[in-house]
This record gives structure tokens, C-alpha cells and sequence, in this order.
């Protein structure tokens, strides 16, 4: 742990319906005393603002007031910054977590494409074999989607698609939303108790 609280993560927040997975995430890996590089798609902010209710017109000031207070530290990378640090594979990370994960960006990945430094960190996880993770959120799926995500899978991908369960007995939107960003914890072998495991009291 004390590795990753040196190196940090990136977390992606793409235009896919379902941002409040990608923030919960991020309160999460900040409350671990985590660090936490964001990167936030155009038609990302678009969603936080329709789905959450943000005020976007500052980004930098709307993140820094909804994350602040956790011991972790979160450093905000505009997408269109592709000299950012996390453009480079000489920039050690722990590995990335694109959630949600668009079927575009999902598509640009399996491509090769970086044209953006949300594709390009995504890249830098692919060429340097780190960890990289993506939710998706769409349905239904078409072939393509199906053989993007089986593309990935086979490079080894994670593909953690947003399905919450319920045999844990969920009694509200957090305890689902929980489950996922738990889900995406556990790929990482990261403690937490966001959810009950099935066999637990």
C-alpha cells in the first residue's frame, strides 16, 4: 500500500451515463490517503453537470470543493493537456480506471488511438503492461462493443461492466453504486468494506 499511496491512480470519467461511479471511486481512493490523478472527458463534464447537478463553468473549483477534506491528494489533468505527466510511461502509476467508460473511449482504446490524454494514459497502461480498467455502461451491446471489449480483454484489460448485483441485499442508489466502485477495488486486491460479501454475516 505504501507503493500506491507513492504512485497514485487515474481515474477517467468519460461521457457514459453513470458518473457518479467515477466520483465515487475517486472519494474512495482519496479517503484511503490515495492519490488520485482525474481526467475528465467534454462530454464527461456534460453528465456531471446533467446527471449530479454540477456547477461546470469552473471545473478546477467544482472539484476541488466536492473532493476536498480527504487526506489524499487529487491532481486534475484537463483532457486536452497531452503533455500532462500521465502522458508518459516514465511516469509511474499504479494503473488506471476509465469509469464510466464510454463506448467510444472503450473503442479509441482498443484502437491504438491517443488523441486525447484520456486515450493516451490508457495507452501508456497498455505499452507499459500496468493495470488498466473500464467500466462500461451502455446497453444494449452491439458486435462491435462485444469485440472491442474481447480485443481488450485478451491484451488483459479488465473490463468491470457497471452491472451491480443484489444478493447482498442493496436499500439504496449508494449501496449500488458502492458495489461497483467495490468491484473495481477488489481487481486492485484493495481492502474495503464497501459492500457484503456473499457468505458474510
Amino acid at each position: 500500500m505504501r507503493n500506491s499511496q507513492s504512485k497514485g491512480f487515474i481515474v477517467g470519467i468519460t461521457g457514459a451515463s453513470g458518473a457518479i461511479y467515477g466520483v465515487r471511486l475517486t472519494e474512495t481512493l482519496l479517503s484511503l490517503g490515495l492519490t488520485v490523478h482525474l481526467v475528465v472527458s467534454n462530454a464527461g463534464w456534460r453528465v456531471l453537470k446533467e446527471e449530479l447537478g454540477w456547477n461546470v463553468s469552473d471545473r478546477e473549483g467544482v472539484l476541488n470543493d466536492h473532493f476536498r477534506g480527504r487526506p489524499g491528494s487529487l491532481r486534475y489533468h484537463p483532457v486536452a493537456d497531452i503533455g500532462a505527466s500521465i502522458a508518459s510511461g516514465s511516469f509511474r502509476t499504479e494503473g488506471m480506471i476509465i469509469m464510466p467508460c464510454s463506448m467510444g473511449t472503450l473503442s479509441a482504446v482498443a484502437s491504438g488511438s491517443s488523441d486525447n490524454l484520456m486515450t493516451r494514459a490508457a495507452d501508456v497502461m497498455l505499452k507499459e503492461g500496468r493495470p488498466l480498467v473500464l467500466v462500461p455502461r451502455e446497453t444494449p451491446l452491439h458486435a462491435i462493443h462485444l469485440e472491442n471489449m474481447l480485443k481488450l480483454s485478451r491484451l488483459g484489460v479488465r473490463i468491470i461492466p457497471a452491472m451491480p448485483a443484489f444478493y447482498f441485499g442493496p436499500r439504496s442508489m449508494d449501496d449500488l453504486v458502492n458495489f461497483m466502485v467495490g468491484k473495481v477495488l477488489d481487481s486492485f486486491g484493495m481492502d474495503h468494506a464497501l459492500f457484503r460479501r456473499w457468505g458474510d454475516s
